[in-house]
């Protein structure tokens, strides 16, 4: 259930957690698929296809169509060796999107680390700051602590995408990730970020090798001692590709596969380029879950 109630309300529903993200409380009774908008001209898997004003704003649509229940919309690509853009840039990249993406009736995440493009971001009517920096860069967090309301979701990642792929030498890269989640997430509580606006993500593919990646997969439970539900993001990865050995363009059954599992091993939402089919699989594993478990689908309350 999404419910659109402002920064108010309990923290749990029936028992279960929810995610305050700016205009809406998310229960997290259930998976919740939050469908990927790149803006950019150079991300790894569909860069360019969405940087027209029109495109992205019928991609959005097509996305809800699907079944997504949270548009990300991000304007700065994070693959290796990628440039990164301007704030200015950023900033004429996504606003476009999300301007139209707040009109219907979904949260609204703004996958950034520029405060300049999460204030205007927010200032839109954003709901959510998708940073896979975690709000580490100067005035980030003050901005998001200030804000009251807004998402945050919080990722793992050494250093900078340019050269993260020489940082993956962890003695224990489970117990390492989820020390670092959970202590970068008392940082952002103690700088006045409400721990029912948080949620963390473990950064597959991010400064992590394919068996890292698999670990965390694996043992992904273990990660939900850091005290936030999880984001899960396998959607086209290289590990995808690797396990599979389909090019990036050919990683819908391995994804999907991926987001199923992240799923079973305690993630609450899952982000995807794929949103159809994610949610299909989603369903039919939803189907054979306890009733208490609830539904795949989003509802006003």
């Amino acid at each position: 259930m999404i419910t659109a109630d402002g920064a108010s309300g309990p923290v749990f529903h029936g028992g279960a957690p929810v995610w305050q993200a700016g205009r809406f409380t998310l229960d997290l009774a259930r998976p919740l698929v939050m469908g990927i908008v790149n803006v950019t001209p150079d991300s790894f898997s569909d860069g360019g296809r969405y940087t027209e004003a029109d495109a992205a704003r019928r991609h959005c649509e097509a996305l809800l169509e699907q079944g997504a229940q949270i548009l990300d919309i991000g304007g700065e690509s994070t693959r290796p060796g990628a440039v990164a853009p301007t704030a200015d840039e950023e900033c004429a990249r996504v606003l476009p999107a999300v301007r139209h993406a707040v009109t219907l009736g979904v949260p609204v995440s703004v996958d950034t680390s520029e405060p300049l493009v999460m204030r205007a971001a927010l200032d839109a009517g954003a709901d959510i700051v998708n940073d896979v920096r975690s709000l580490r860069r100067p005035g980030a967090l003050a901005l998001l602590a200030a804000h009251g309301s807004a998402g945050v979701c919080l990722m793992h990642m050494r250093g900078e995408p340019g050269g993260m792929d020489t940082q993956t030498d962890y003695a224990d890269v489970v117990a390492e990730v989820r020390d670092w989640l959970a202590t970068r997430l008392a940082e952002v509580v103690a700088a006045g970020v409400a721990p029912r606006r948080v949620v963390l993500d473990p950064g597959i593919g991010f400064a992590k090798t394919r068996e890292q990646d698999l670990e965390l997969l694996r043992r992904q439970a273990e990660l939900l001692a850091a005290g936030r539900p999880l984001l899960a993001g396998w959607s086209r990865k290289r590990t995808v590709g690797t396990v599979t050995g389909r090019p990036v363009g050919e990683r819908l059954a391995g994804s999907v596969a991926a987001a199923l599992l992240a799923v079973q091993h305690g993630a609450r939402i899952v982000r995807v380029h794929d949103v159809a089919a994610t949610v299909d699989a989603l369903r039919v594993w939803q189907a054979v879950q306890p009733a208490s478990a609830g539904n795949l689908h989003a509802s006003p309350s």
